[in-house]
């Protein structure tokens, strides 16, 4: 067997493909050797340097359980998370608007590594904010389809941290579901629901991820806001937040999640009677977001 030179690598191993069916999987793979074979060959990585990598990719597994994901939480961080969502996102709208010409659906953002499959369904103006620390605030909004008709029945999965920034995930195993719920808007497109105003917290850093971002010389820390999750039949599954507007760090992101068109103003009130008629004996905030959904293709 001839021996191969540092540079002829990368192709020997996309040669030996040859046989593989799987035509998309063979592009990409392809595309991962050269990069991954370029990336190497740039850095002149060493053989210790590429060990550690190795352990720390070993470690982010085995941090990894049923309710933490380090590898979605490395993603994130290094903003690839991102990047696919956009990526998908873009291609979706620009498929539709040259069908239609109509406007573009909501942004998406990242899933983040706390969505809780199975939230309990509850019905609209619920409160899943009580007895969990926090400033109430009040939400609502309307969810459309691109030419402004309403979709009713539209799953409305939300979830956030509570006032101290901690999700029920991280509160140990016997804590359950809390600060999460799926609602479904009414005839009209409408969804309200009471929760807290989130604040900003910082993501998991006890870690292999928390090692990485404090070598980069970065700070773990979120924006305060909102997951949403908005699912219909017959349209594109959004998954999104909403961002509590002037919220520390709407700027420096750690998972390079905030866009523009989801920032809101959280409206503060005294105490009075709230939107929907509830009595507040206390201050609450609101936000109000409308959504659009891209139909499915």
């Amino acid at each position: 067997m001839a021996q191969l030179e540092a540079k002829d690598l990368a192709q020997a191993v996309v040669d030996r493909m040859a046989d593989c069916q799987d035509a998309r999987f063979r592009q990409v793979m392809t595309s991962l050797v050269k990069h991954a074979h370029a990336f190497a060959q740039d850095v002149q990585l060493t053989p210790d340097e590429w060990m550690t990598a190795i352990q720390f990719l070993t470690a982010t597994g085995k941090m990894c359980d049923e309710k933490r994901q380090e590898f979605i939480l490395l993603s994130d961080t290094l903003g690839i998370s991102m990047l696919v969502v956009a990526i998908a996102q873009a291609r979706g709208a620009a498929a539709h608007k040259a069908r239609s010409g109509e406007d573009v659906p909501t942004e998406a953002t990242v899933q983040g590594p706390f969505y809780w499959e199975g939230a309990p369904e509850l019905e609209l103006g619920a409160d899943i904010g009580a007895g969990s620390p926090g400033e109430p605030c009040y939400y609502h909004g309307r969810v459309t389809d691109l030419a402004g008709q309403p979709i009713a029945r539209c799953a409305v999965d939300v979830w956030s941290g509570d006032g101290e920034g901690v999700y029920d995930m991280q509160k140990g195993e016997d804590v359950g579901m809390v600060l999460r719920a799926r609602f479904y808007t009414d005839a009209e497109g409408n969804y309200r629901f009471w929760s807290i105003k989130p604040t900003f917290y910082p993501v998991p850093d006890d870690g292999p991820v928390g090692v990485m971002l404090r070598r980069m010389g970065r700070h773990p820390n979120r924006p305060g806001h909102m997951h949403m999750m908005l699912h219909a039949p017959g349209h594109e599954r959004l998954t999104t937040h909403i961002f509590v507007a002037n919220s520390p760090y709407i700027d420096s992101d750690a998972v390079f999640g905030v866009r523009n068109s989801l920032i809101v103003d959280f409206a503060s009130h005294v105490a009075g009677t709230a939107p929907d008629g509830k009595v507040m004996d206390k201050p609450f905030h609101s936000a109000h977001y409308d959504f659009k959904l891209v139909p499915a293709a």
